[in-house]
């Protein structure tokens, strides 16, 4: 029998899922990029009215089939159409973001242990550090590689209730705590006020379509959208369990948690006198340059802001392997150990590619059509294959799923009026948003 979870379990693993290195690495830098409090609003819209509105509907899914990806799809529709089998594509987007994000896992296993020593005294050599480590040290990024698939491997072993839900009741409180502690000690900072105004007073001279586009994303890659996840999680959730207020509890936990990263890396950002507009290397470069200049307490801080970061990171990490797993356990009758195997394997391996590809020594020859593979990965998944499926889920449920069925679930949990809002928004405008942001990200329509 399917081991279930708990509904407080669901909605750790499903936060855990949520909040990862989207939340407290990218959103920052992101939000820093577009100018700040503008940005947030679009991102705040595109949570509320995308990201929750395909959440829920993969968590309807998930509940009602108790099924792995390609036999949720089937069993929901209409007929039970074994076509719909086809939307298994999206567990595959999973298993290629957790081969480059487990290499980005393992530079943030890297800076915990440096973090311990000395920390880099310009921005030259705290550049230099970084651009070593990815360019250079191959064998050290292997080793952090392996440590962390290691890890996901030997927790998602375990299963759901003895691995991931046990995970993310230990890890999500200790997350919160640390980054709590991070902000109370932001908020003793002169530089704080600073923070929560660039956060949350708008300026819309930066907000274009790139901006749209970064939003929609973001609100896809932080609430894990697309990627057969929260469905695969959903199958294990009670079919008493509220789904909606469940889905709701999720955004609003990662959502919160996003928030208070910003405010805690601006806050020291501009204690420093630093720029908001540090890109991707803000965590790498502008942190530990600035946590050097606080002694033994910038140690201490560094050490709590990527341990807290590594956390966030490993229970995405986990999630992202589980929809494949499913589906090789149920489609191909495999064991959990054999699934488990293979689906390493394959990440593992792709993982490697990725870091090689970043390195001075094997860069060129991993580099294809002005990317390299660690850039495609991220391509593919992101800007690709996460708008399409969910794409596919919006008009699965608007055209291909009986309507009263769907009715009848969510009003035993919520009212009418909400499943009449979020219908229209499942059928006809998120599908569309999506479409048209699509479009313009690849350059097919301006």
């Amino acid at each position: 029998m399917k081991s279930k979870f708990s509904r407080l379990g669901f909605i750790l693993a499903a936060a855990g899922s949520a909040v990862g290195l989207g939340n407290i690495w990218k959103f920052p830098y992101i939000t820093g990029e577009y100018g700040g409090g503008a940005f947030v609003i679009v991102y705040l819209i595109a949570i509320v009215l995308i990201g929750l509105t395909i959440f829920i509907a993969e968590a309807v899914i998930g509940q009602n089939s108790e099924s792995n990806v390609a036999t949720a799809f089937v069993k929901t529709s209409k007929s039970q159409n074994p076509r719909w089998k086809f939307a298994a594509f999206m567990i595959f987007a999973g298993l290629i973001i957790l081969s480059f994000y487990s290499v980005v896992l393992g530079w943030i296993l890297n800076y915990v242990f440096t973090s311990f020593q000395t920390l880099p005294n310009s921005p030259q050599v705290a550049a230099d550090n970084f651009t070593n480590l990815i360019s250079k040290e191959i064998t050290l990024q292997i080793i952090f590689h392996t440590l962390i698939a290691g890890t996901v491997i030997f927790i998602v072993l375990k299963g759901v209730k003895e691995g991931i839900e046990k995970l993310n009741l230990i890890l999500m409180p200790l997350l919160g705590i640390i980054l709590f502690g991070l902000l109370a000690y932001a908020i003793s900072l002169d530089s704080f006020g600073d923070a929560m105004k660039f956060m949350f007073v708008a300026d819309w001279s930066k907000i274009n379509a790139d901006a749209l586009l970064a939003a929609l994303g973001q609100a896809f890659f932080t609430l894990s959208l697309g990627i057969g996840t929260i469905m695969t999680y959903s199958a294990s959730l009670p079919k008493d369990a509220n789904f909606v207020k469940s889905s709701i509890l999720v955004g609003i936990v990662d959502t919160s948690i996003a928030l208070i990263s910003g405010l805690i890396i601006f806050t020291f950002l501009f204690a420093a006198g630093a720029k908001s507009g540090a890109g991707p290397g803000l965590v790498f470069i502008s942190l530990p340059l600035i946590f050097a200049d606080w002694g033994i307490l910038g140690n201490i801080i560094a050490i709590s802001f990527f341990v807290a970061l590594l956390f966030a990171g490993i229970t995405s990490a986990v999630s992202m392997i589980e929809p494949a797993l499913m589906f090789l356990i149920e489609r191909f009758n495999m064991s959990r150990k054999k699934a488990t195997i293979i689906c390493g394997s394959v990440f593992y391996g792709l993982g490697i590619v990725a870091l090689l590809s970043m390195s001075s020594s094997y860069g060129a020859s991993l580099t294809f059509f002005g990317k390299n593979a660690f850039d495609w990965m991220d391509f593919v998944t992101s800007s690709v294959s996460m708008p399409i499926a969910g794409i596919v889920i919006c008009v699965f449920l608007g055209f291909y799923v009986d309507k009263q069925m769907l009715k009848d679930k969510f009003t035993a949990f919520t009212s009418v009026l909400f499943f009449n809002i979020w219908y229209v928004l499942i059928k006809y405008i998120v599908p569309l948003a999506i479409a048209i942001l699509l479009l313009n990200k690849l350059g097919i329509i301006k």
